[in-house]
This record gives structure tokens, C-alpha cells and sequence, in this order.
């Protein structure tokens, strides 16, 4: 259906943290849904592309300090995030759709016409069928 890209997946596995934005994806019928958690991101930061059947959602999170005040614990992720998906030539990325709200980002990917399951007419002849083949 189609690919995760991560580089620093296995990095981040052995330092404790998951991707910078985690994700589900789900097919159901003749779509795919995939959810991007982004808490705190203003929706104007969002960008989602594709390009080349490569899914890329950038956000940016930026939290404001004031010059006089003393960080005591930073736990919590900012600057600059990206996901990129690799989608399968199964996938219509030209159909795709995204929304926001919550703090998630719903993108909808539609199943490619020539993936979707069709139904094959059985004939009642061998002979018509052998026929067809010249």
C-alpha cells in the first residue's frame, strides 16, 4: 500500500523516542486514512506535498519564552517536523485530501480505479475464450 521512510528510525528506537510525528494508517473500502498526530501546531504551519508518489508533512512548533525567563525542564518537541510516506502505485495521490482538527491531521488517500477489486465475467465456452487469445 505504501512505504514508511525514516532514516533515523532505528536511531530514535535506541534513543527512547518514537518519530517526531507518529502516525496511523488505515484502509477502509476503497480509501486510506492516515492520522498524524501534531499537538500544539497552529494549522497555518502545516504543509502537506507530494511529489513522485513520496507523502511529505512538514509542521513547525514553536514555543515563546521571554528573554528573562529560566527553563527548568524541556521535554517537550519544537522547531521544525517532518513525516515523509512513500505511496504505492495503488494509491491515487492525485485524489488525495488532508484536514486538521484537534491536533490531528487526517489525510485521505483514494485506492488507484486499477487496484480496486472488479468482478470478472465467466463465460460458458473454452472454445470463445482460446478464441480471444490470437
Amino acid at each position: 500500500m505504501f512505504v514508511r521512510f525514516d532514516p533515523f528510525a532505528d536511531l530514535n528506537r535506541q534513543a527512547g523516542r518514537g518519530p517526531a510525528i507518529p502516525m496511523d494508517a488505515v484502509r477502509s473500502g476503497d480509501q486510506v486514512f492516515v492520522y498524524f498526530d501534531l499537538p500544539g501546531v497552529e494549522p497555518d504551519s502545516i504543509d502537506v506535498t507530494v511529489e513522485r508518489d513520496v507523502l511529505t508533512v512538514t509542521a513547525e512548533r514553536q514555543f515563546e519564552r521571554d528573554d528573562d525567563d529560566r527553563l527548568l525542564a524541556g521535554e517537550r518537541r519544537h522547531g521544525t517536523f517532518t513525516r515523509r510516506l512513500n505511496l504505492g502505485e495503488n494509491l491515487d495521490a492525485d485524489g488525495l485530501e488532508a484536514a486538521y482538527h484537534d491536533g490531528v491531521l487526517g489525510v485521505t488517500i483514494p485506492v488507484a480505479e486499477a487496484s480496486k477489486p472488479r468482478k470478472v465475467q465467466v463465460g460458458s465456452s473454452l472454445k470463445e475464450l482460446a478464441g480471444t487469445a490470437n
